[in-house]
């Protein structure tokens, strides 16, 4: 009975110590938390934007078998508090690079998901974030993945309170890490 007793309580605190790890950092899905669905239609996709009055549109240019595509998901755009974010500040979609599917740009106009990656915007390698303002023009790119999940939060807090206006994004790291040494 008594070692009954011994490994119930074993039980419930190797639970208890797992439960403690985890708390911290949430893990949401980024296709159904992080990414909007979209119809295709990026001139509608502004309207929507406009109406719910986000800083602009956020595109992840990516491809099935690229790495770094798939860590971005694993590691950062499955977090809540980066999900919360930029969920808040843009609407958000995936670009396939090497898609043949037909969408509308911002412009309005038919082209193949490849080629507005590539002639409209030169994606090339992958992935990469492009942040669009509220009339359709690339304010800012980032290519590759991110450090972590708190690089990316300054990445969009970058966008968002307009540094991307005064200074590069690695200046703009320096200065956060900097803070953040300070504190």
């Amino acid at each position: 009975m008594q070692n009954r007793w011994l490994d119930v309580r074993i039980f419930i605190s190797i639970v208890l110590m797992l439960f403690m790890l985890t708390a911290g950092a949430v893990s949401r899905d980024p296709v159904d938390h992080f990414f909007d669905q979209s119809l295709g239609d990026f001139s509608e996709e502004l309207e929507l934007a406009r109406e719910e009055s986000k800083t602009g549109i956020l595109i992840m240019f990516e491809m099935d078998e690229c790495p770094f595509c798939h860590r971005m998901k694993d590691t950062v755009l499955n977090q809540s508090e980066v999900q919360e974010y930029y969920k808040q500040h843009f609407l958000i979609f995936t670009v396939d690079i090497e898609g043949d599917v037909a969408i509308t740009d911002f412009q309005g106009e038919q082209v193949s998901q490849k080629d507005f990656a590539f002639k409209q915007f030169r994606v090339r390698a992958t992935p990469v974030f492009g942040f669009f303002d509220l009339e359709g023009k690339l304010i800012s790119r980032f290519t590759g993945a991110t450090r972590d999940a708190q690089e990316f939060l300054w990445l969009g807090e970058y966008v968002v309170n307009g540094e991307y206006k005064k200074i590069s994004f690695s200046r703009y790291k320096r200065q956060k890490r900097k803070e953040k040494r300070a504190r």
